[in-house]
Parts: C-alpha cells; structure tokens; sequence
C-alpha cells in the first residue's frame, strides 16, 4: 500500500523494515510466477508469522543476481497485530525466512512514509576484481571477476563527467510511461581493500532514484574507459542519446548490492512523496 496508513482507533500501523539478502539465488525482488524472488519469499514468511495476507512496498526493485546490505520496505499491518507480535517479530522472522534473506530491524514509521517514494536517494556499490587469482573466496558472491587491468583513476574522472540531473535513456532499459531522466549524485571509481584484505575496484554510485540496468551500464561505460578502449569523455558524450545504446556493456549482477536508502525528517516525508511521484520532466 503506497497511501499513508490509518494511525488511529486500531487501525492500520505503518511499519518500516531493513532488509538484506544474497541475490545469488533470486529471480530478482519483484514477486514474479514460477520463479522464486525476495518478495515473494519475505511476503510468505511475514504472513506466516502475522496469520495474514501482506503487500510489501519496496524502495527500490533490483534486479536478478542483485545483493542488498540496505534495502528498506514497508508494509501495513493491523495495529493489534503489532501490538501482539512487534517484540518477537524479528527473531520469529528468523525462524521462517530462507538463510538468504535476514530482516535486521522493523520499527513502526511515520503513517506517511513511503519506502519508494518518500527516499530521498539510492546508494549502490560496484565491486570487480582485476586480480588474475579473480576474487576472494569470501567475497565471491558480490565481486565480479574481470580479465583485464582496469585504470581506476581514468574511471574516476570519466564518472564524475556524468554527475548532475541529465536524461541517462543511453544507459537504461526504457520502461512505457517511465521517464530516464535522473539526478546522479554520486559516481566514483577506486581501488579498495576490503575487509577480508583483498583488492577490489569499487564503483559508488548514488541518485534520488536509478532506472532499470541504469548502474550496471554506467559501470560498463567506465569499464570500457578504464580498458584504455574509450577515451574519458566517452560515457558523458551519451547523454545526448535518446535511446538505450547498444554501445554499453552492462556489467555482471552480482557485482551490484544496494547499500543504503535516504528519507526525509518525518515532517517532510508528505512533501517528498508528493513530488517524487510527480512524473520528472
């Protein structure tokens, strides 16, 4: 449910929910037939543990073979079941949901919050690996292997060309009725040592909002740059286009994990959903 929920006389009570999963072995989030999806599997577990039907709304939709560390939903349930169930929710939770999916927190939110359009920005990170040896053991599941040696400096200068509000339909799969145009606040490119010692190229990327494919082509735009194979005005020089480009590689999903989502103070979180669901012209 997307309207604000019904805060009084034992109605409905908004809750916001943390979410992370291990994208390896999804078909995506978004509940599709046949397939198994996040939301698919974390609606079932909710209603196992609420006794009744629930309908998530999610911030963002990612796409198969896509991680999250920082995924946030929020769902309305009867405020008498809150009350019930609210203390043992989370480790309940525990007990139905598949061991690729942990809910870290809930917390009852402000009856206005909107998972989707009340954020205020999208937070990705990008891991690859350079390394002939391909990635750690430990972080093979959310690093891509990549067989060449990428310039990161060249990568980072060629990203921050592309920051701003601009029509990026060059870098996504066209959606009917869904605008391209975007506002990119963040794209950086630099080697990194994780936490377990090994060296990564690690692309961050942030907007109030990204479309479909949009992050993975980006990082396949800076790939290309960092392969020496496009000069570094490469990727902005596409901003012109009005159509997907079949130019731009899309990097590998499993690369890819949302990391973080920004909302509003709750005295904004009306306002903010108000002009996010207005159509971007």
């Amino acid at each position: 449910m997307d309207e604000p929920a019904t805060d009084t006389g034992g109605g409905l009570i908004r809750l916001r929910m943390d979410v992370q999963y291990n994208g390896t072995g999804f078909h995506g989030w978004a509940r599709q037939p046949a397939v198994r999806t996040v939301q698919a599997a974390l609606e079932q577990g909710l209603s196992t543990v609420l006794r009744g039907d629930v309908e998530l709304t999610v911030a963002g939709r990612t796409d198969a073979g896509v991680h999250a560390t920082g995924q946030v939903v929020h769902v309305d349930v009867p405020a008498m079941v809150w009350a019930e169930q609210g203390p043992k929710l989370l480790r309940r939770l525990r007990g139905v949901l598949p061991p690729d999916i942990a809910v870290r927190a809930v917390t009852e939110a402000h009856p206005a919050f909107d998972a989707r359009f009340g954020a205020l920005a999208r937070h990705y990170v990008y891991r690859l690996t350079d390394d002939p040896a391909g990635p750690s053991p430990l972080r093979r599941a959310d690093t891509a292997a990549w067989p060449r040696r990428l310039d990161a400096a060249a990568m980072d200068l060629a990203a921050a060309l592309l920051l701003g509000q601009n029509d990026f339909a060059a870098y996504c799969r066209r959606r009917e009725g869904a605008t391209t145009i975007r506002t990119l606040l963040r794209l950086t490119a630099a080697r990194h040592l994780e936490d377990d010692g090994s060296q990564t190229v690690r692309i961050d990327a942030s907007a109030d909002a990204f479309c479909h494919s949009m992050v993975r082509s980006l990082v396949g735009g800076l790939i290309a740059v960092g392969e020496g194979r496009r000069p570094l005005d490469w990727p902005a020089s596409l901003l012109s286009r009005t159509e997907r480009s079949s130019e731009v590689p899309v990097a590998p999903a499993h690369g890819l994990t949302l990391v973080a989502v920004d909302y509003p103070p709750d005295a904004d979180l009306a306002a903010r959903t108000e002009v996010t669901r207005a159509r971007r012209a």
